[in-house]
């Protein structure tokens, strides 16, 4: 049996939450491979908006296992959080019982949110437009060999070493001339976190995953944030701090490449990003935020605003490309209803010249984007039960994308609550 992965091929919030909630009950095990809780998956439950930040989206299924990968940096916090808000939500879901914690996954410290909000903020660092949860200091001190991870936490010696690497990194803080709470305080609730963490299942998820799928058991790897963020392969320096590209799936979850399935990629029926970098087909002005309201584009993790702006194809080409993707998702097709037109962008032109891939080291002044405009489409997609009841002229909009990207559309969300999507009879 084979992994199948699902990555965003945007800048995010293009919806893989539902999809991958509409397709975890073929799963045995959903695998989070990458990000930390700078991520924010929204899934409606019981009528309820819920946003999930480190658990994989398979938590809302009582027989599928959910792993945190190794790539994954965990804030015990903030897991603790989220896994208490999620048992006041629904005890019976037994979230704890059915999570597995890799060993070797890194800890998130509690100075890190403070170093990430000192270098946002202060005006001799770039500003990347940051979660400022302490990621990237994760990342960074991983790579530096200075970090600690889950599986230490058994380790007699470890309350020492957290001590001793939170202290030190305490005092730097305060001469940056960081606010802070008391040092005492800090480590009592991170300390606390931790206790939590033990009573989990932590292991080596690499042995299982590949366990299982030896078995013949079915696994999705779910991706963070989105190929447009990825650390290598994205709009650099405006970018996360770990691969969020299928290939990101093979590391962080320790499968290799040659056990890989279909590569799910979801995709918004325009584009958006958070944050700061470059956003060809970006709009301003009322035109922006009209459509900002009408999608609810505000961030599920930070309520920031979004970025507006038409659907992108040399961007999406781009992306498709880097993660090899066999199946599209599309979302959010209603929210550009009523229009009678809409554009969307089929390549750039760049110092007079044609360009029809993205290319991340361009400069935004540099690019024209090149539109076709497509007739629009109206009706009420809370109503479309299947692909006959779709608007004619927006399925000539995904007959135009598949056309173009050269992957066929598999799926379409209909609307924001878990039920409202449609399988397309194409692959």
């Amino acid at each position: 049996m084979s992994m199948d992965i699902l990555v965003g091929l945007q800048w995010g919030d293009e919806g893989k939450g539902k999809f991958i909630d509409h397709i975890c009950s073929q799963y045995d095990l959903v695998a989070r491979f990458n990000g930390g809780a700078n991520a924010g998956h929204s899934i409606y439950y019981n009528n309820q908006k819920v946003t999930l930040k480190l658990l994989p989206s398979g938590v809302f299924y009582p027989n599928t296992l959910n792993v945190i990968g190794t790539g994954v940096v965990v804030n015990p916090i903030q897991l603790k959080q989220e896994i208490e808000q999620l048992i006041a939500l629904d005890a019976s879901l037994a979230v704890e019982k059915r999570l597995l914690l890799s060993a070797k996954a890194h800890l998130v410290l509690p100075t890190y949110p403070y170093f990430d909000r000192y270098y946002e903020e202060h005006p001799q660092f770039r500003t990347i437009g940051t979660t400022k949860n302490g990621i990237a200091p994760a990342y960074a001190n991983k790579i530096l060999r200075h970090n600690l991870r889950v599986g230490e936490v058994y380790r007699a010696a470890f309350p020492i070493e957290l001590q001793a690497i939170v202290a030190r990194q305490y005092i730097e803080l305060q001469q940056l001339g960081c606010e802070l709470p008391l040092l005492e305080d800090m480590m009592a609730e991170f300390l606390s976190a931790i206790e939590f963490l033990k009573s989990l299942a932590i292991i080596d998820t690499e042995l299982y995953v590949n366990q299982a799928l030896k078995e013949g058991k079915k696994v999705l790897a779910e991706g963070a944030q989105a190929t447009m963020l990825d650390i290598d392969h994205g709009t650099y320096p405006y970018v996360t701090s770990s691969n969020t590209i299928a290939g990101g799936a093979c590391t962080g979850l320790g499968v290799s490449p040659k056990n890989i399935g279909e590569i799910f990629g979801v995709t918004k029926a325009y584009t958006t990003r958070v944050g700061e970098g470059i956003f060809p087909t970006e709009l301003v002005g009322v035109e922006a935020d009209e459509l900002r309201i009408k999608g609810g584009e505000f961030g599920s993790n930070t309520k920031r605003p979004r970025r507006v702006g038409w659907l992108d194809i040399p961007a999406l080409k781009y992306a498709v490309m880097v993660n090899g993707v066999t199946q599209l998702i599309v979302t959010k097709g209603d929210i550009l209803s009523d229009r009678e037109e809409v554009p969307i962008c089929i390549q750039y032109e760049v110092n007079g010249k044609k360009q029809a891939y993205f290319d991340v080291n361009q400069q935004e002044e540099d690019i024209q984007p090149v539109y076709q405009m497509m007739q629009g489409w109206r009706g009420d997609f809370t109503l479309i039960q299947d692909e006959s009841q779709v608007p004619t002229a927006f399925l000539a909009y995904i007959h135009f994308l598949e056309q173009q990207v050269e992957v066929a559309v598999t799926y379409l969300s209909t609307g924001p609550n878990r039920e409202e999507i449609i399988e397309l009879k194409r692959k």
